[in-house]
């Protein structure tokens, strides 16, 4: 199987190589799909997905990124057909600050925010003077909040949404005197041995080695955050129905995909499940389109 795992020095002279030859052109005529991934868990998933697309006559070259900028700009150029490693609400954010047009075409899967245990083992443990390690930034810091009001660790505003801080948490359980710590989310994990939980996005727990049994609870599949946050395939506008983005995107949401994520990954990463609104608001827009 000819696959291609390479670095950003080595996508410098791959770019070079295929500069003036357009995305569509190089996909569809060869049946060779170039995707821009982050190493774990996008690169692992995308390997998976590249031998079943080997069976159906495509190749697909896998370029990994360890930033979240480069691979946005290689498929805004025309470098490379698509790629795999963020959530729409940094999509849209990267397109306004950036003025790229990139399009989502496809969710794949979500990393739960986890309450992983830390020096408690148990909610019920918790005792005046805890600590709890939330990720400092407003979106994952929002996140953290509402999957522990979800399990009765405190009590936020009844508007509560994803904006809402720990300046905002109106009581804890039992009336208790607990401090919630803002950390980077990338060092949320490092301060396991320090709080009493920490609240943990998927791929840090993964990096971490933290597992399923290490966690107390999960960020539910039907829950705002998991709709909200789950992770895309995304292409330059105009490329949605490019038929190598198409052949993707059927093999990243196919039963095999799903399978070999659930069981790779126990629980840090789930399959994509698309809620019963969306399903209501997708067949309205098809219906509208065929009237």
């Amino acid at each position: 199987m000819k696959k291609t795992i390479a670095k950003l020095l080595s996508l410098a002279l791959a770019g070079t190589a295929v500069a003036g030859l357009s995305v569509t052109a190089y996909a569809e005529e060869d049946h060779v799909i170039t995707v821009a991934a982050s190493p774990t868990p996008h690169a692992e998933i995308l390997e998976k997905a590249a031998e079943l697309l080997e069976e159906e006559g495509w190749t697909l070259e896998i370029t990994e990124f360890t930033d979240y900028v480069q691979p946005n700009l290689v498929v805004d150029e025309g470098e490379i057909l698509a790629n795999y490693f963020q959530h729409t609400p940094y999509l849209e954010s990267f397109n306004e600050e950036q003025g790229t047009d990139l399009v989502s075409v496809a969710k794949i899967h979500y990393e739960p925010m986890g309450i992983y245990v830390g020096t408690k083992s148990s909610i019920d443990d918790l005792e005046d003077g805890d600590t709890i390690a939330v990720p400092n930034d407003t979106t994952n810091e929002a996140r953290a909040l509402l999957l522990l009001e979800a399990n009765g660790v405190l009590t936020l505003p009844e508007d509560a949404d994803l904006t809402v801080t720990a300046n905002d948490v109106v009581s804890f359980k039992d009336d208790l005197d607990i401090e919630i710590i803002e950390v980077e989310a990338a060092q949320v994990a490092q301060y396991v041995d320090e709080v009493a939980f920490c609240v943990v996005n998927g791929n840090y727990a993964l990096s971490a080695g933290l597992s399923s049994s290490d966690a107390l609870a999960f960020e539910s599949s039907d829950s705002e955050a998991a709709q909200t946050y789950a992770n895309v395939v995304v292409v330059k506008a105009g490329n949605e129905e490019n038929e190598g983005v198409q052949a993707l995107v059927e093999v990243l949401q196919s039963d095999e995909i799903k399978d070999f994520i659930t069981e790779t990954y126990d629980g840090s990463v789930v399959p994509y499940e698309e809620s019963a609104e969306e399903a209501e608001t997708e067949a309205a827009e098809t219906e509208a389109v065929t009237e």
